[in-house]
């Protein structure tokens, strides 16, 4: 996620009390789940979502449909993953289409995010520096290197499934996203926003009720899609791996910036991705 507007001056954070005062605003009548899909595409995806009216972005109802969004997200990358595999494309080849298509389909959010979470967290050693970095558009190098094994992490790990079996490999990385994706929105629940002008804050406070309902909904595709391959011991160790994960990294934010951005939200996606990737394949 990297919707924090580096060009904005930097502010002094949000208030925690400012924080638990806010409400958003009422779902005008007639909006259901197709209406917070789209409005969880918009926020982070590319993807073309027709002429429906522009909302303002709400974090709660983006949870509870985050785990459709980002289904639909990688449906092409998936595609390109079996695709190219049953086509006769080397295994790391077809793995490395699919995760580009993803970063294409996703806007490089997530992979920025991490970057930019990588430069300011570790490159500061004040809370107003760490702010200031990851305000910069420009990686340093924990951002690069950080970018790298992501990708890196994710091609190596597609590919070595792909070349035993393609659809194994697509359910394993489909389950591990969704993980990923929902369990990252903990930040949004456990911290304050670290600054007034950030995606996070634009969106609202995340209720742990809305937050638990997305990751109830995420949970059980990931069953379905794990289970057949990893078993159910793989699939509780992927949800465990993530929860500790994103806890890891809460407790890291919480000590170095004292809050959240879109940007560590983002990083924890991503983060928990891998966790999740790490523990299905173990098991698989």
């Amino acid at each position: 996620m990297t919707r924090d507007a580096p060009e904005a001056g930097e502010p002094d954070g949000i208030d925690p009390a400012v924080r638990d005062d806010y409400r958003p605003e009422p779902r005008a009548e007639g909006k259901g789940l197709v209406d917070d899909i789209v409005m969880a595409l918009r926020f982070f995806s590319r993807l073309p979502t027709g002429e429906r009216p522009h909302e303002k972005p709400d974090l709660g109802r983006i949870a509870m449909a985050l785990p459709f969004a980002a289904t639909l997200m990688s449906l092409v990358p998936l595609a390109l993953l079996m695709g190219g595999a049953w086509l006769g494309l080397p295994p790391y080849f077809a793995a490395a289409l699919s995760v580009a298509a993803m970063v294409i389909v996703g806007g490089g959010m997530m992979e920025d995010a991490l970057a930019d979470a990588a430069d300011g967290l570790f490159g500061g050693y004040t809370r107003e520096r760490r702010l200031e970095i990851l305000k910069d558009s420009r990686h340093g190098t924990y951002g690069v290197a950080a970018l790298c094994l992501f990708l890196v992490l994710r091609v190596t790990a597609l590919g070595s499934v792909v070349a035993i079996n393609p659809l194994a490999a697509a359910a394993l990385w489909l389950a591990a996203h969704l993980a990923g994706r929902s369990g990252g929105l903990w930040l949004a629940v456990a911290l304050p926003a670290a600054r007034a002008d950030g995606a996070s804050a634009s969106a609202g406070a995340l209720s742990t009720k809305r937050f638990a309902i997305g990751a109830t909904l995420a949970g059980l595709l990931v069953f379905l899609l794990g289970g057949p391959v990893s078993g159910l011991v793989g699939v509780v160790a992927a949800l465990l791996a993530v929860v500790l994960t994103v806890l890891a990294w809460t407790g890291i934010c919480r000590r170095l910036l004292g809050g959240q951005t879109g940007d560590l939200i983002g990083a924890g996606m991503a983060l928990g991705e891998v966790a999740a990737l790490c523990a299905l394949l173990i098991l698989a």
